[in-house]
C-alpha cells in the first residue's frame, strides 16, 4: 500500500487564494484567509473524489485487477490489487518468458534514485535486479497498460493558475 498526503495541496490551494486575494487589499485577503481554513475539508474530499475517479478509470483499462483508494486520517492510501494468476514471477529456468539466454547491459542512474529502487526492491521481497526484470518485464509484456495521468489541469492539484500556461508537475505515471 502507498500512503499520500494530500496537505502540501491543501496548502497549495490556501496560498493561491491568498495570493489572489492580496491584489484586493489586507480586509479581502483576511476574509480568504478565514475562508481558506474553512474551505480544507472540502478541497480534502475534492482531491479525493478525484482521485478515485482517476484510480476507477484505471481499474476500468486494467485486464485484471484492481486499485483502490481509501482515506487514512488525513491521508490516501492506495492499494493494487493483482490476481495471483497475473502476478509476476522470477524467471526461473525453464520458464517460458525465459528465452534461453541473458543479456548483461549497464544502466547508469542517479545515487538517490538506486536508492529508492532498493527500497521498493526491499520492500517486495526481490533484490533489486529481479525487481527491476519485472519492472521492464511488465512494461514489456503484451497488454501491459501505461498509466500516465496529468493532473496539472485540476487547480487545487498544482495545475496552472488562471492567466499561466503550461502544464504542472503533477503526474502519476505506471505501468499496470
Amino acid at each position: 500500500m502507498v500512503r499520500m498526503d494530500i496537505t502540501p495541496y491543501v496548502e497549495g490551494l490556501r496560498r493561491d487564494l491568498l495570493a489572489a486575494a492580496e491584489a484586493a487589499g489586507p480586509e479581502a485577503r483576511d476574509t480568504a484567509e478565514r475562508l481558506s481554513y474553512a474551505l480544507d475539508p472540502a478541497a480534502r474530499l475534492a482531491l479525493m473524489e478525484a482521485v478515485s475517479q482517476a484510480a476507477a478509470e484505471i481499474t476500468a483499462e486494467l485486464p485484471a485487477g484492481s486499485v483502490e483508494v481509501r482515506l487514512a486520517g488525513r491521508d490516501l492510501d492506495f492499494r493494487v490489487e493483482v490476481p495471483p494468476a497475473a502476478a509476476t514471477v522470477d524467471a526461473e529456468p525453464g520458464d517460458p518468458e525465459d528465452e534461453g539466454s541473458l543479456a548483461r547491459i549497464t544502466l547508469r542512474i542517479p545515487e538517490s534514485v538506486k536508492t529508492r529502487a532498493e527500497e521498493y526492491a526491499a520492500r517486495s521481497g526481490a533484490s533489486l535486479n529481479t525487481w527491476l526484470v519485472n519492472l521492464v518485464r511488465n512494461a514489456t509484456r503484451e497488454g501491459g497498460i501505461n498509466v500516465d495521468i496529468d493532473l496539472s489541469s485540476v487547480p487545487f492539484l498544482g495545475g496552472p493558475t488562471p492567466g499561466t500556461q503550461g502544464r504542472g508537475p503533477r503526474r502519476m505515471t505506471g505501468w499496470a
